[in-house]
Formats: C-alpha cells, structure tokens, sequence
C-alpha cells in the first residue's frame, strides 16, 4: 500500500513559505518536492479553501501564506488535506454476514478510530510556528558547529 505523504509535504512548503518574500509558484514548490505543478495546486487547493493559502495568478502570481504559522495547527492541514487516511490497516469485507469478521472489524475499527483521533489531538497541540521555530533551531546549531568546527 502506497503511503500518503501529503501532510508531511504540506507542512514542508508552509514553513518553507513563511521565510519566502512574496508568492511561491506551483512550479517552485513542484521542483522542491519533485513532483508536478499540477498536483500542487491541487493539494493546495484544499489548504486555500480552508483559508491558510492564498493564490493569484498572472506575473508575481503564486501561492502565499494567509494565516501566521502559530495560528495553524498540523490537525488543520490534517483536516484541510480531506484528514488523509492514517493506517495502512483494512477491515474485511469478504462476508459481511459472518459473525466472526463483524466482531473482528468491530475490535480493529473501535481500535483505529480511537488512536487516530489520539493522534489527530496531538496534531491539534502543534501548531507550524513549532516546525518552523525547531527547523530555525537545527540551523543555528548547524551555524555553530561549522564555526567551531
């Protein structure tokens, strides 16, 4: 099963774009994920939708930030991205009937559900200015290593 990688991604170019002067083009946040320009504005979409993104199109257009970091929390874009599925794990559906598998897709499903919304209340305790305050961090780390090198 494929991974979803689009929050992780999301947060990436949202703090990349708190940093940036002016908008980023679908074409510069493509190359920096390695993908296309379409499907960025297509995830973006949903983030503009919700009110975190801006768009303009034409010369200078491009796509910027709507909302300060410390304002979004990882459980917004989470929840702007369409809440993503979060486990590789399925329940069967082979016999809908059988008593066995109801009870077992009853156990696996409470079980699920219960830790994703563990995990989306925990995405709703960080907010990007977090992201962006540890990355900031990590380079003055790295600033002072290569000085004193």
């Amino acid at each position: 099963m494929r991974t979803d990688n689009r929050l992780s991604r999301m947060l990436h170019v949202l703090v990349h774009m708190s940093n940036q002067k002016g908008a980023a083009t679908s074409e510069t946040i493509a190359k920096m994920l390695s993908t296309n320009p379409v499907v960025v504005r297509r995830t973006m979409a949903g983030l503009r939708e919700a009110g975190y993104v801006t768009s303009s199109k034409g010369h200078n257009g491009g796509w910027e930030l709507a909302t300060p970091l410390e304002k979004i929390t990882m459980a917004d874009i989470y929840r702007a991205l369409g809440s993503p599925e979060m486990f590789a794990l399925g329940l069967a559906n082979d016999d809908p009937k059988c008593l066995i598998e109801k009870a077992v897709n009853a156990r696996i499903g409470e079980t699920l559900a219960a830790a994703e919304a563990m995990i989306v209340e925990q995405f709703g305790s960080m907010t990007l200015a977090e992201i962006r305050d540890d990355f900031e961090k990590g380079m003055a780390a790295l600033a002072h290593a290569e000085r004193c090198g």
